[in-house]
């Protein structure tokens, strides 16, 4: 069973609007001061998090990165618990103790956003096997940009599922940069090439259109869900907003405004909405209004949202409650 907000093109664009307008409220409580350190905006690359989703069942499970808002919002994360998460109050995803970069929601398998740069792909490749120790038909997706085929803690990753035949879909968003550092002047050979050497069928796709990494994604999954071990894509895709909110304050300058416009050319947005019409379903203004009242509900609920009791900032900083094994000396 699919995760039913995705289920048809209209949900899918519904949920790319819901992506896009979070960010941009993102923005401006961050200008605002409202949001305090920043957040690392999505903008541009929500058909790979709503496309790869759309490919997951419920039970399904996802690790994150530190652009993380899109995935957890496709997954199914509640928008206003993800903003109450943001301002660092107790109403949010993790009671205001994750931050942007660390949102995570167990009961919809988002297993935790990740501010270390391939950190998720562990994670993932233990959860894959675990699920599969226990008799499970879970499988895991890894999202993490290029900036993490150089990290040696990723290969291991790709290494261990393809020994394992673990049910992982390795996704690598390829939005061309790492921070400022050009993809192609970083990376030796190519992101599928990385996967190929451990025996991963690998395969690229155009992060830009939401039903191509639909396709792709549930092609992944079914070999993954059928016993076929783990699946490696790479979604060539966009960001439209800085690398981290922080970049403008810097005056960083990497990108030429003639690349950023050829790109927002591409909006998946565009394509998204091109395919929910086509089939009859309700058009863009019908949509982006309900997102829009959706929305101005989960920033009421995040500002209304309690601060935390400074009493409790050190709890769950120290392990509780363990049980020595049998034998052990206290």
């Amino acid at each position: 069973m699919s995760l039913p907000h995705l289920a048809d093109p209209a949900g899918r664009y519904r949920t790319m609007r819901l992506i896009r307008s979070f960010e941009e409220l993102a923005l401006e409580w961050v200008r605002s001061g409202l949001v305090v350190g920043g957040t690392h905006p999505y903008s541009g690359q929500e058909a790979v998090a709503v496309g790869v989703c759309a490919a997951l069942d419920p039970a399904d499970q996802l690790t994150s990165t530190h652009r993380g808002h899109g995935h957890v919002l496709a997954k199914g994360a509640d928008p206003g618990r993800l903003l109450a998460e943001l301002l660092g109050r107790v109403g949010g995803l993790n009671g205001g103790r994750g931050g942007s970069m660390h949102a995570a929601d167990f009961s919809l398998g988002i297993l935790g956003a990740n501010g270390i740069v391939g950190a998720g792909a562990p994670i993932a490749v233990g959860a894959a096997w675990a699920a599969r120790q226990r008799g499970e038909p879970t499988v895991v997706a890894s999202f993490f940009g290029d900036g993490a085929l150089n990290q040696g803690v990723l290969l291991e990753s790709l290494n261990l599922a393809s020994i394992w035949r673990a049910p992982v879909v390795f996704v690598c968003e390829n939005n061309g940069y790492a921070t400022t550092l050009p993809a192609a002047s970083a990376v030796g050979g190519s992101a599928c090439g990385r996967a190929a050497a451990f025996g991963i069928p690998a395969e690229t796709v155009d992060g830009m259109d939401v039903e191509a990494v639909r396709a792709a994604a549930e092609r992944a999954v079914q070999r993954a869900r059928s016993g076929g071990g783990p699946s490696f894509l790479e979604c060539l895709t966009y960001r439209f907003e800085a690398h981290h909110t922080m970049e403008r304050r810097f005056r960083l300058s990497y990108r030429t405004a003639e690349e950023v416009a050829s790109w927002r050319e591409r909006d998946p947005l565009a394509s998204g909405l091109a395919g929910a019409t086509a089939t009859g379903l309700p058009g863009a203004a019908a949509i982006d209004q309900e997102v829009a009242e959706l929305l101005s509900e989960a920033a009421k609920f995040a500002l209304a949202s309690a601060e935390p009791d400074p009493a409790t900032a050190t709890d769950h900083l120290y392990a509780s409650g363990l049980r020595p094994r049998s034998g052990a000396a206290l």
